[in-house]
């Protein structure tokens, strides 16, 4: 796993600053960076707007005496949305802008439910502290 971890970190910032000279030298440098100010402030407001809907989503649901499982899912994938917006990239912005959007914020969701249930599976799920 930290294998996958260090290439991640690795390449991800190599794609991106790649993206982004590439966009530069096809719009301009002041372009790009207007582009990509304007999307994280887009992301940053669809998050804010995104995670008053999964809060209040789940609050709902604990008071009518149900577990929330679904609403916490979204919330993660929103709040992991929101992260990708921050950094500087078309890559991670068009990542974040779909984990933000509820039509296809519904496949990050089974994704993870999916890698939830594997784990509990096999044994290798825990809850607490490391």
């Amino acid at each position: 796993m930290s294998k996958w971890l260090l290439a991640v970190i690795i390449v991800v910032p190599f794609i991106e600053l790649w993206g982004i000279f590439q966009v530069g030298s096809w719009i301009g440098g002041w372009n790009t960076f207007f582009i990509l100010i304007v999307m994280a402030l887009a992301g940053a407001y669809l998050a804010k707007a995104e995670g008053r809907k999964v809060w209040g989503e789940a609050q709902r649901q604990m008071q009518a005496g149900q577990i929330p499982g679904q609403s916490l899912l979204d919330g993660l994938c929103v709040l992991a949305g929101g992260l990708l917006l921050l950094i500087p990239g078309f890559l991670s912005d068009i990542v974040g802008i779909t984990l933000l959007i509820p039509g296809t914020r519904a496949y990050y969701r089974q994704i993870m439910l999916h890698w939830i249930e594997k784990r509990i599976r096999n044994g290798n799920f825990r809850i607490g502290r490391f």
